[in-house]
């Protein structure tokens, strides 16, 4: 994927702001299965789903990440509150910069996605 669209979807200040919202991932105590994934890879994929409305399936190859695996930490973060969170962690000044109605569409889409599991 270009990095015009990666730092487009997910720009330096939200990944800043995410980045130390997202739950670490360990390594398996059997060993095995694939090797990590770029966390802002991931996450990029993940907000690319929720703000273009596409399903899960179509994400595109581009992204370096399969659907399963986006679709998987979706899980896990929606699970650990990192949307209602990440809303929170916007700073006051973020409105005048158009930066919070960005977040606030990802969270949006990201509790109706979350919600549509649940149901």
């Amino acid at each position: 994927m270009g990095a015009y669209l990666s730092k487009r979807l997910v720009p330096d200040e939200l990944w800043e702001l995410a980045a130390p919202l997202l739950p670490s991932f360990a390594a398996r105590p059997q060993g095995g299965g694939t090797a990590p994934r770029d966390e802002r890879a991931v996450f990029t994929a993940v907000v690319y789903v929720l703000t273009s409305g596409c399903s899960w399936r179509q994400l595109p190859a581009a992204f370096g990440t399969s659907a399963a695996t986006a679709h998987r930490r979706f899980t896990v973060w929606t699970e650990a509150d990192v949307w209602h969170r990440l809303h929170r962690a916007v700073p006051d000044g973020a409105g005048a910069r158009g930066e919070a109605d960005w977040i606030a569409a990802i969270v949006d889409a990201a509790r109706g996605r979350a919600k549509d599991r649940e149901g």
